[in-house]
């Protein structure tokens, strides 16, 4: 067994299970967005989108939509940009939520680890 050094936060593979936060903030990632979201879920981790700036233009992409329906992901995005973006929000599921940027900030403190795309 390796030697954690008397660290108790030390994650050894298949013992702990994360929530992972994703912050998408442009409309460029939507490939990576999904395959990160699918390995994670893949490894029985959680999963947390918040869209916000640019990167709520991805709502208009059915491949990211569907990731609400996939157990273990929760989504949401910034009301104020689809308005500074002018993206409309027909079609978006009940089950992505309308928010703010309370929203982000629930994900970063809910979330064990947060990366941006």
């Amino acid at each position: 067994m390796p030697e954690d050094f008397g660290r108790k936060d030390i994650i050894r593979r298949g013992d702990v299970r994360m929530k992972l936060g994703i912050l998408v903030n442009a409309d460029k990632n939507l490939i990576h967005i999904v395959g990160i979201t699918k390995a994670a879920i893949g490894k029985g981790h959680e999963v947390i989108i918040f869209s916000m700036d640019e990167g709520v233009r991805l709502l208009g992409e059915p491949a990211f939509r569907d990731l609400c329906n996939v157990k273990g992901v929760s989504m949401s995005f910034c009301d104020h940009s689809t308005h500074m973006f002018n993206v409309s929000k027909e079609g978006v599921s009940d089950e992505i939520i309308c928010g703010s940027q309370f929203n982000n900030a629930a994900m970063n403190h809910d979330a064990d680890r947060v990366i941006v795309l």
